[in-house]
This record gives structure tokens, C-alpha cells and sequence, in this order.
């Protein structure tokens, strides 16, 4: 067969990219094996038997064969870009009706349950978000920087994540984030990563320091980036630094005049033979002014005075990177007064008490942080080269809850060792690189963006499922990629992937 250049078509076998093929079984077989070392020592059978975790897992894991199959040889890759907006207004659907009709597991309810079938909407609104995204992002005059389009985007990504967050499945809605990388690639500016990664660490600073700590800090970040772009660093050395450095010092100055008031009133009642232990003090007793004065109340005062003056310069100068800085950092000092707000009254129990064992500010490793401490056991007990396949005694043992779930990488570590674990971080690696490569030498936009989301979308899910079995990451439920078991995770993917092998056939065909 021809095309209209007159070039012959290239066949099967030249058109389909076997390394990323190989690289997904590889994957899921490492997953199956594990699965079942995980579970042998509670359900001992063999691994086929589908009564047990990995027998299930491999019903699943044929079935996804045959996904892969249907979508690489029976659809149309023309259709996905044409049903991109039914699936997703579905998709949404789905999200909605799961909150009423689905069944509660673990605190979150996101799951629909037909018999022994367990069925998740939140994997498959990674799929169709990521469709949707990149119909409306290939539009002929789409450009990310242009407000109203902007807002579309935001709006296609912040609406799913928002419902998920409703269903108490945070894992995966924290997923939605990692479009950002897809969005910067797309020519969103590299600013708003930093905002949101600024935002992150006022947020830490916040609970773990003091809100004083916090603005300072965020002070201090703003105006050395303003300085920057404007081309007026010296600026910053000169007046930033000396008055930063001088509020950093302001709560010590606090605490010496408190200390040198409290001296000299003791110093005064000894003169008048009055003796410190005969004073009561109660509610009505008179505070000193200065042990009334907090460092913080100084600082919003010294920035009540700076920002309308930077604010005046910055819209007189039409400097519109400056404008956008200072209301930045005016919602940054309205993040850290809502923190408290957010952190007790938004965040389940749960999830604050696994925000606190991450963050250092409590101990808890009988209880939340126990799940992290057996990991983090189990992984360093693994050593270099591991104990061997079906010999882990936090394996064996059943020490780590969920570990054929979120936890299974912990496995691999104890069993696998160090060398096991590089392997599949390089695999995972490959396959992302992999689906980027391809994605960027692709002639269609739609192609290249959806890569690019099915590229964030895994390693959105590596990144959040790695650290928090290593106790980087707050233990937020989320599966390893291909590994993890579970029907829906390996459905989703699977559709991901193939969806995305079978649009850069269609390209290879030619070319």
C-alpha cells in the first residue's frame, strides 16, 4: 500500500516500538512475581491459582493483553481525538456518581463494586483527562499563554482532581500535578513550577517553623526574583540582604529586651525589700508592652510599607513580571495565615497524623509511621544484591501491611536488593524517556501531547509510590505503575500506554 508521496508502507513489525512493548512485560512481570512473594506465606498455593492475590493478577494481566490487542490492531487511532470530549464528560460522571453509589475502602470512597470485581473511576479520568488535553491543546491558534486558554486547561485538569479530592483519594489526585512538566513543555512559563514548588515549601515551613519563618523566607525568595529579572541585583545586596538579615534578628532582640525588662523589675522589688515570690500574678496582671510586641507583627508591618512602594514602581515601570511577583506573594502570606485552617479542619485525621510522622513533628512508629518503619526495614534488610526471591522475613512474615499494593517496591528491595531496585527504577526510567523520545519526534501535536501526559502520569506515580515506601513521601495510598496489584491500575496503564504506541504507529507507518 501507497501513500499519496508514492512511499510504501511500512509493515507490523517496523511500525509498533518493540522496546517500549518489552519494557511494559517486563514490568508487569517483575510485578506478578512479587505479588506473589508477597503473598505466599498468607495464601500459599501456586502462582496461578486465581483464588489468591497473583492467580488474580494474572487473569488481569491476560486480559490486559488483550486491551493492548484491540487497541493497537482493531481501532482507529483517528477516533481518540473525535471521542475525547464523550469520554471525559463521562469519565466525570463516573467520578460524580462513585461519591453517592460507590462502596467506602480504607476512608475513601472510590469504588464501585460489582460482585468480586472492584472497579475505580479515578485511574481511567487519568486517561481521559490526558485525551481531552491533548485535543483541545492541538487546536489550530492554541497557545498556553493566552489567559482564556489558559483557563480551559486549568479548568480540564483542576475539575477531575477536584472531585477525586472529594472521594478522600488524595494519591490520586495529587497525580494531576505532574501535568505541569506536560504544560511547560507546551510553552507554559518555568515560573509557575516554582510557585507551585514555593507554595509546597511555605506550606512546610509554616507547620514545622512559624509563620514568622515562612514570610521571611518568602520575602526574602520574591524579591531576590524580582531583582533578578529586573536586572537589579545589586539592589538586592545592597537594601535586600542588610533588612532581611535584620528581621531574621528580630525575635532574638525581642527575647533580650524581655530578659533585660524582667531584670530590672526584680532588680526593683528587691530595693523595695519586695520579694518576687510574694507577687501574684494573674490574668489582670499588666503585660509589658514589649513581651506584647510578636517578631511577626513587625515584619507585616515592615512589608505593609514595602509592597505598596515595590507595588507603585512595578505598575509605573509596566513591569509585569514584578506585578505578578507581588501578588504572589501576597497569596503566599494569605497561604500561611489559611496553613493552620487547612491543616486541621481540610485534611483527614489520617492524613494529618502521616503529614506529621513525615515532617518530624511527631513519633509514631507503632501506629501511622508503621507501615514507613517495616518499609524502610525491609528495603535496607534487602542489602546489595537481597535475600532471594520468596526468602524476605518482612516479606514472609507479613510485617508490611499492603505489600502487594502500595507497598510492593519494599519487596523487591528486601528480596532483590539495592541491584533489584536500581533495575526497575531504570526500567521505569527507560519507559518514560522512551514515550518522550517518541513524543517530541512525533509531526502531530495531539501525539506529542498526549505523550507527554502519559509520560507525567507515571512518573507522577514512581515518584509518590518510591518515596513513600523510603519515607520521603507521606503515605498517601497510591500503586506502583504495572506492578502493583490491582485490576483497575493495570487496565488503566495498560490503555495509557497502548493508546499512545498505537498513535506513534500510525506516524512510523510513513516515515
Amino acid at each position: 500500500m501507497r501513500d499519496l508521496g508514492g512511499h510504501r508502507g511500512r509493515g507490523l513489525a517496523k511500525t509498533i516500538d518493540w522496546k517500549l512493548v518489552i519494557c511494559y512485560l517486563l514490568l508487569i512481570i517483575i510485578g506478578w512475581m512479587n505479588i506473589y512473594a508477597s503473598v505466599q506465606s498468607s495464601e500459599p498455593s501456586s502462582i496461578f491459582d486465581w483464588s489468591c492475590r497473583s492467580g488474580k493478577q494474572f487473569v488481569w494481566i491476560l486480559t490486559s493483553f488483550g486491551l493492548a490487542g484491540f487497541i493497537l490492531f482493531v481501532l482507529n487511532p483517528r477516533v481518540y481525538e473525535g471521542l475525547s470530549l464523550p469520554i471525559y464528560l463521562g469519565t466525570l460522571a463516573l467520578l460524580v456518581a462513585v461519591i453517592f453509589l460507590g462502596i467506602e475502602v480504607k476512608g475513601s470512597r472510590s469504588w464501585f463494586e460489582f460482585g468480586p470485581v472492584r472497579f475505580q473511576p479515578a485511574e481511567i479520568s487519568k486517561i481521559s483527562t490526558s485525551l481531552m488535553l491533548a485535543t483541545v491543546m492541538s487546536q489550530l491558534g492554541y497557545r498556553i499563554g493566552r489567559l482564556k486558554d489558559f483557563i480551559i486547561t486549568a479548568l480540564l485538569i483542576l475539575v477531575p482532581m477536584g472531585i477525586i479530592v472529594l472521594q478522600s483519594e488524595t494519591g490520586s489526585a495529587l497525580v494531576y500535578v505532574g501535568f505541569i512538566f506536560m504544560l511547560y513543555r507546551e510553552g507554559l512559563s518555568g515560573w509557575f513550577i516554582f510557585i507551585i514548588g514555593m507554595a509546597i515549601l511555605i506550606f512546610i515551613l509554616t507547620l514545622t517553623a512559624s509563620p514568622f519563618v515562612a514570610i521571611l523566607v518568602m520575602a526574602g525568595v520574591g524579591s531576590l526574583c524580582i531583582c533578578l529579572y529586573s536586572g537589579r541585583i545589586k539592589w538586592w545586596f545592597i537594601v535586600g540582604v542588610p533588612v532581611i538579615v535584620l528581621m531574621a534578628f528580630i525575635p532574638t532582640i525581642l527575647d533580650r529586651a524581655i530578659q533585660y525588662h524582667d531584670e530590672d523589675t526584680v532588680a526593683e522589688m528587691v530595693v523595695t525589700d519586695e520579694a518576687p515570690e510574694d507577687i501574684e500574678v494573674t490574668e489582670d496582671a499588666d503585660v509589658p508592652f514589649i513581651a506584647r510586641v510578636k517578631p511577626l507583627h513587625i515584619l507585616l508591618i515592615v512589608l505593609g510599607l514595602l509592597l505598596p512602594a515595590a507595588a507603585y514602581f512595578a505598575f509605573r515601570e509596566m513591569n509585569t513580571f514584578s506585578q505578578l511577583a507581588l501578588v504572589a506573594m501576597v497569596g503566599g502570606i494569605m497561604l500561611v495565615f489559611s496553613a493552620d485552617f487547612i491543616f486541621n479542619s481540610v485534611l483527614q485525621d489520617h492524613q494529618r497524623k502521616r503529614i506529621e510522622v513525615l515532617l518530624g513533628m511527631k513519633e509514631d512508629p507503632s501506629g501511622v509511621g508503621y507501615n514507613v518503619n517495616q518499609s524502610k526495614i525491609a528495603i535496607g534488610s534487602g542489602g546489595l544484591f537481597g535475600k532471594g526471591y520468596l526468602n524476605g522475613t518482612q516479606t514472609t512474615f507479613g510485617f508490611v501491611p499492603e505489600q502487594s499494593t502500595d507497598f510492593i517496591f519494599c519487596t523487591i528491595g528486601e528480596e532483590w536488593g539495592f541491584f533489584g531496585c536500581t533495575v526497575v527504577i531504570l526500567l521505569y526510567v527507560f519507559l518514560i524517556m522512551r514515550i518522550i523520545k517518541n513524543a517530541e519526534r512525533s509531526r502531530e501535536a495531539f501525539t506529542r501531547i498526549y505523550g507527554y501526559c502519559v509520560a507525567c502520569c507515571i512518573f507522577m506515580h514512581l515518584f509518590i509510590n518510591i518515596g513513600m515506601t523510603i519515607g520521603l513521601m507521606p503515605v498517601i495510598g497510591i500503586p506502583l505503575p504495572l506492578v502493583s496489584y490491582g485490576g483497575s491500575s493495570l487496565w488503566a496503564f495498560t490503555i495509557l500506554i497502548f493508546i499512545f504506541i498505537a498513535l506513534d504507529r500510525n506516524e512510523r507507518k510513513y516515515f
